[in-house]
Order: C-alpha cells, then sequence, then structure tokens
C-alpha cells in the first residue's frame, strides 16, 4: 500500500511541471545553426571587355576671361554675346580722364630733363674743346662737366622710361581679341566702371575658341595602366544620340588628380559649329590586350553605408576583405582589392556573416 502512494505523488510531480509556463528546451535549432552550409566559388579572372565606357565633357580649346589692367570707365563696347572675333579685333575702349593728365605730366618732366642733359652735354663739350689749349681749363672743371652731364642724362632717361609707363598704362584702356572665338559673356555696359580684378571677380567678357573642342574624360586610377593610348577613341553625345565620333587621344595628364583619377584630352574638330562646350558624351576607352579583370557574382558584394566587400574563405573560416566595384555586368562584377583568382569566396553573402565566422 505504501508502495503505491509514492508513485502517485511522483506522477502527480511530474504533471504540475509541465502544466506550468516553463517551455522545453529545443536544442534542434541551436544544433542545425552551427552546421549552417554556404555556398562558395572562386574568383574569376578574364578579359571583361576591349573597351570601358567613361562620361566625357567638352571644353573650349581655349578661353579667357578678360579683366581691365587699368581703372576707368566703359566707353565704347564694340562686341556682344555670340560676336565672332579676330585676334587682334577691338573689344572695348576705355576711358580714364586722370591718365590723360598724367601722361602729360610724365611728358613735360621728360622734356624738361632732356633740356637740362642736352645742356650739360653741351657744356662739357665746350670745356673739352677748351681744355686742348693747356692751362685754359682746370681738370677738376673737367671732371665736374662730365659727372653732370652724366647726371642729367640718367634723370632723363628715368623721366622716359616714366613717360613710357604711363603710355603702356593708357594702352590698357583699349580691349584686344588675344585669339580667334566667339564671346559667350558680356558683363558690362558703357558708362560702367571697371577695376582690375582678381579669378573670382566677374569678367568684362569671357573669350572661347569653339573651333576646336577638348572632350575631357577622366581615367579611375584601377584603369590607368589598361588604357590603350595609341588606339582609335569612339564616343557620342547625349545632345546628338546615334550619331558616333572617332578621334585619338592627344594627351594625357600622366598624374592623378584630386578624384584619384588620370585626366585625358581627346581634340574634337567642331567642323559645323554643332558642338558645344559642356555637352557631355559617352566614351569608349580602348583597352590594352591581354588586359584582364576579376569577377565575382554579384551577391557575393556586401554592400553598407560604410564599406564594400567580399567574404573570402581562409583556412576554413571568413576574412572580410575590401574591394572597389569597376564595370557590372548582369551577374558578375569586376573588382578591385587584395585578391587573387585562386582565391575562395561566399557567392551567396550577406552582413551576418563576421570576421573568424567558421564557413562550411
Amino acid at each position: 500500500m505504501k508502495t503505491k502512494i509514492i508513485i502517485l505523488c511522483a506522477s502527480a510531480c511530474f504533471l504540475a511541471a509541465c502544466s506550468g509556463n516553463e517551455k522545453p528546451v529545443d536544442l534542434t535549432e541551436a544544433k542545425a545553426s552551427g552546421n549552417k552550409k554556404y555556398e562558395t566559388g572562386t574568383i574569376t579572372e578574364k578579359a571583361l571587355s576591349s573597351y570601358a565606357r567613361l562620361p566625357g565633357q567638352l571644353n573650349p580649346f581655349n578661353e579667357v576671361n578678360l579683366f581691365p589692367k587699368a581703372n576707368g570707365f566703359v566707353k565704347q563696347i564694340f562686341v556682344d554675346r555670340g560676336s565672332q572675333v579676330k585676334k587682334g579685333q577691338l573689344l572695348i575702349i576705355l576711358e580714364a580722364p586722370e591718365m590723360e593728365s598724367q601722361l602729360q605730366a610724365a611728358t613735360s618732366r621728360y622734356l624738361q630733363a632732356q633740356e637740362t642733359a642736352n645742356a650739360s652735354k653741351e657744356k662739357y663739350n665746350r670745356l673739352k674743346q677748351a681744355a686742348a689749349e693747356p692751362g685754359s681749363v682746370s681738370p677738376l672743371d673737367l671732371d665736374n662737366a662730365v659727372s653732370r652731364m652724366k647726371s642729367d642724362m640718367a634723370i632723363a632717361n628715368a623721366e622716359r622710361s616714366n613717360m613710357q609707363s604711363v603710355k603702356t598704362m593708357q594702352g590698357y584702356l583699349r580691349i584686344y581679341a588675344p585669339f580667334d572665338g566667339t564671346i559667350v559673356q558680356r558683363n558690362v555696359s558703357p558708362g560702367a566702371l571697371v577695376a582690375p580684378g582678381k579669378a573670382t571677380d566677374q569678367p568684362m567678357l569671357v573669350l572661347q575658341d569653339t573651333r576646336k573642342l577638348r572632350l575631357e574624360v577622366a581615367i579611375p586610377e584601377d584603369y590607368v595602366d589598361k588604357v590603350d593610348l595609341k588606339q582609335v577613341v569612339s564616343f557620342t553625345f547625349n545632345a546628338m544620340p546615334g550619331k558616333e565620333h572617332t578621334a585619338k587621344i592627344s594627351r594625357s595628364a600622366n598624374a592623378l588628380g584630386n578624384m584619384r583619377s588620370e585626366a585625358i584630352e581627346i581634340d574634337v574638330i567642331n567642323k559645323d559649329g554643332q558642338l558645344k562646350p559642356g555637352m557631355y558624351a559617352e566614351v569608349k576607352i580602348p583597352m590594352l590586350s591581354g588586359a584582364k579583370s576579376l569577377l565575382v557574382p554579384n551577391t557575393a558584394i556586401v554592400r553598407s553605408t560604410e564599406r564594400e566587400y567580399v567574404i573570402t574563405v581562409r583556412d576554413g573560416k571568413a576574412k572580410l576583405v575590401d574591394i572597389k566595384e569597376g564595370l557590372a555586368g548582369k551577374d558578375s562584377t569586376e573588382v578591385f582589392g587584395a585578391l587573387v583568382p585562386t582565391d575562395i569566396i561566399v557567392t551567396q553573402a550577406g552582413d551576418d556573416i563576421k570576421d573568424g565566422t567558421v564557413i562550411n
């Protein structure tokens, strides 16, 4: 009878425990997560394309902002926006009444100094002739005459230079075209007061040479050593779709700029004047034969606000490698980074995989 009572009590305790809020722990899921399998593959190395498509922009072959050299008022303007001008053509006449007074004063001083120098020279010549008779002229008087003549001639030369300087400044009141081109901006009108400015100030006129244009393309750092500078480049302008142009690369900077890219230029002849500075183009830059790229599946790249990376498998553990993306295809993307073609990567990667995660 005692044995039956003990068995019933044990059963009651077990049922009471099961009826509580606590649930039994399922260890199946934890075990499965530790054995999670990842899809892996190797990096592909092949020639992605024989050329790279890069954006370019047309710039004028020559461009200059015309500022005044001296203070003055605009007297006459002979051109306007859109005017075609030739080298040496008069564009603007300025007037500065005070400069005319300065020129007159400088001319007067020069004439006075010239007369004084001529008188000193004449006096020296007479003394020199008189000194031919022994004892008629003392050597001291002759030396003083030579010194005075040289001094007056030096003063006359200085006044002449000063007069020429004022004439040169007066010549700056006439603005001429430095080369053939088109006036694209006119920012002054007759009567306006103008003064010598800086590059950040507004110029009187902006002149551009648009008969020949520069198509400027920025080559990313990763492509710099792959560009074939000797091959013909083809390009199309967004404003004129379907019309393809060809030319050769004219020059390259041979240095990387602030954007970690090398600037190259292609000279474009603007025969009919349809091309305008500022137009954008899509340029096909030819690549060197045999230049290969590293390709990974698009799903292998993990992107975040801070970095882009792929996950490589080294010694059975995950290693995150930062990359930069190049040309993108339908299924794969060109990447640049500390990678080699034999590296094994996770092809279906996500940010849940951290450095050191065991990869099965």
